[in-house]
């Protein structure tokens, strides 16, 4: 048990049977009389309804032990996506709810931690910018300003507003949660070449 003050991002708690896990955290003092309260907001890791709640910084909330484990990412179905271990070829199935939209992000051959909660996956951590190739935008044009921007399709199909200059082919940095473009890769040039 730990108090709603201790409560900080990426826990995974249980409220009122149900599991949650914590996106964001806020204490806020309260003044004269009034006790301080604790703003969460929280994910229920089964529905993946979001749910914004207030408790006093005193209040005691179950928080879960969780196992985390690195794992392959596989594939994806209609209502799934399957994660191998490594060393033992154990697949399982994480429901597409639980990693909400950022689950476009995530592709073939890549290995995440995955928690695990009695035995029951509760959770993907995913990294929080994914290096993505641009397939389609309209073509680049040079100018002064970078505050200009044009939409262009990745090849997870997500569409995303870039600068004007980024081309087609160009591997783009994209921050996972939001789905913003954050900057172009720029591979290093051979010496020499």
């Amino acid at each position: 048990m730990i108090t709603a003050a201790q409560l900080r991002a990426g826990m995974a708690v249980r409220i009122q049977g149900q599991i949650y896990e914590v996106l964001e955290t806020a204490a806020k003092a309260g003044g004269g009389q009034l006790g301080g309260v604790v703003k969460t907001k929280l994910r229920n890791l089964v529905s993946g309804r979001f749910w914004d709640s207030h408790f006093r910084p005193d209040e005691r909330l179950e928080d879960l032990d969780v196992q985390r484990q690195n794992m392959e990412y596989l594939y994806n179905d209609d209502d799934n996506c399957f994660f191998m271990h490594p060393q033992t070829f154990e697949q399982v199935e994480v429901s597409r709810t639980v990693l909400g939209e950022a689950e476009k992000f995530l592709q073939g051959g890549t290995t995440v931690p995955v928690e695990f909660f009695e035995g029951r996956p509760i959770r993907v951590v995913l990294p929080d910018v994914a290096e993505i190739r641009v397939t389609d935008t309209a073509d680049p044009i040079h100018t002064g300003q970078d505050n200009t921007w044009k939409e262009a399709r990745l090849e997870n199909g997500v569409h995303i507003q870039v600068p004007l200059f980024i081309a087609r082919g160009e591997l783009v940095r994209v921050e996972v949660k939001s789905g913003k473009y954050l900057e172009r890769v720029r591979l290093e040039r051979k010496k020499g070449a």
